[in-house]
């Protein structure tokens, strides 16, 4: 809708004379080129051996086209109604090549005019933040569009020209849905938060059919209060599942404990509840027991029988993620103006003969290796799930047995020699459910801030609709 800013704020006022100026500029240049058109009109009956208008729509074949003309004018930029046509013939063809029945036609110059009004706003934005897509950038991203329809780049351009769109132009619109995505990475993705207290929160919501065909083994703690306990007795109670807890976590063993401190009817036991379905559980239960991996402890859960404490001592059953892990240490030496390629990798196989001959690999890693995060603990990564090195890396990983050392190789960051100290297999199902569920969340949150963004940046721009068939009614 068409906005008339406040003239009380200077600023504003002064944003909105200089919008009134462009369209009178932009009015001025209208009439100047239509004056010039009709002037060369009757300077052709004077002398019909002059040449033909040439129209700035292209070539004219012998007929007399309009000039291009502006339709809306938006914040310092504008759109023209050569751009609104052919966005609308562009969107056309989607809708019939996709098979799907065609809005009416003034419904769909209204999106559309929407849609280039938003782009032209981001646009702008993009270009005060300093948001720029250089050719290589563009190159890449056409390479890849090209690759997903399976073609080759010059296969894709010709099918570009072959649907009657100008191929410049239409690198110059990829640019800007790439300036975009970038802006909208900044503005809004990057703001998006997901914290573990929703992703916890989801998973419990679906805990019933998550443990379905689960059966679960748990230890249980219970501090016990009695039914009309006063607040001095849950205080009491409450401090001491308190100590318990936090006696588990110093290492104090769990089991032991329970049979010490536990009220509840499997003390002597250790407090092992034994192998049960986990829908069998008491429900006060499930939301840890549902969150808690093998071998985790849950918080303090209150109930009215008292304080409990429980810790999950296994899962079976049910859909589980298992993932083979490594754990690997490397030594790393970077190629610069003084190391070349060669000189690099001559060092790395010094040091592998090094290590052969007894030499401690830790202590050349903390020496020599330029990996500074690694280097402190002897070239120690940790244990590594399948995707987490570049592939150079982790293909040099997984074509080595334990205790060797590989040969110096090349990787983006430079040369290396690495050695696989040990594998295993990991039940990571609750990662994998939570890697999800954060996702999940993100792209909900994601798209509610959009709407919310795109929204009010709209609200704020300055538009000027010159052509008043394509302004919007008050009540739209």
């Amino acid at each position: 809708m068409n906005q008339t800013p406040c003239l009380n704020n200077p600023y504003l006022a002064t944003r909105y004379l200089m919008n009134k100026l462009l369209k009178l500029l932009a009015i001025t240049l209208i009439l100047t080129a239509t004056s010039f058109l009709a002037h060369a009109q009757e300077s052709d009956e004077e002398s019909p051996a002059a040449p033909e208008p040439i129209s700035n729509t292209g070539s004219t074949e012998g007929k007399n086209i309009p000039l291009d003309r502006i339709v809306v004018l938006v914040e310092e930029g504008l759109i023209t109604q050569r751009e609104l046509d052919q966005r609308l013939a562009q969107i056309k063809r989607s809708l019939i090549a996709k098979q799907v029945s065609m809005p009416s036609e003034e419904s769909l110059i209204s999106q559309v005019l929407d849609n280039l009004i938003q782009e032209q706003i981001q646009k702008q934005l993009a270009t005060q933040l300093g948001i720029r897509i250089d050719d290589f950038s563009l190159d890449r991203e056409m390479n890849t569009l090209a690759k997903s329809n399976g073609m080759s780049l010059l296969d894709f351009r010709e099918q570009i020209i072959a649907e009657g769109l100008d191929y410049a132009a239409f690198r110059e619109d990829v640019r800007l849905q790439l300036a975009i995505k970038q802006l909208r990475k900044r503005q809004v993705d990057n703001q998006v938060k997901v914290t573990d207290r929703e992703v916890e929160d989801l998973i419990a919501s679906q805990s019933q059919a998550l443990n379905r065909d689960v059966e679960i083994r748990i230890r249980h703690i219970l501090i016990s209060i009695p039914e009309d306990a006063s607040p001095d007795q849950i205080k009491t109670a409450r401090e001491k599942a308190t100590s318990i807890l936090d006696r588990t976590r110093a290492g104090e063993d769990f089991a032991e404990l329970a049979v010490s401190e536990s009220d509840g009817r499997n003390a002597l036991e250790g407090g092992d509840f034994g192998w049960r379905p986990a829908a069998q559980l008491p429900a006060v239960f499930m939301r840890d027991v549902t969150l808690l991996e093998p071998g985790d402890i849950s918080d303090v859960i209150r109930s009215p029988s008292g304080f409990h404490l429980i810790m999950v001592e296994d899962k079976r059953g049910g859909q589980e993620a298992w993932i083979e892990q490594t754990r690997a240490r490397h030594i790393l030496i970077k190629t610069n103006a003084l190391v070349n390629d060669a000189e690099a990798e001559i060092r790395l196989r010094s040091l592998k003969n090094r290590i052969e001959q007894g030499d401690s690999f830790a202590t050349l890693a903390r020496a020599y290796s330029e990996d500074k995060g690694s280097a402190v603990e002897g070239g120690d990564l940790g244990w590594a799930t399948p995707g987490t090195f570049v592939p150079a890396f982790e293909e040099t990983m997984n074509s080595l047995e334990k205790g060797i050392i590989s040969e110096p190789f090349k990787s983006q960051f430079g040369w290396h020699i690495l050695e696989v100290t040990d594998r295993r297999r990991q039940n990571s199902t609750m990662k994998v459910l939570k890697a999800r569920a954060k996702q999940l969340i993100w792209e909900r949150k994601r798209e509610e801030e959009l709407e919310l963004w795109l929204r009010r940046i709209r609200d704020e721009a300055f538009v000027e609709y010159i052509d008043e068939r394509y302004k919007p009614s008050e009540d739209s």
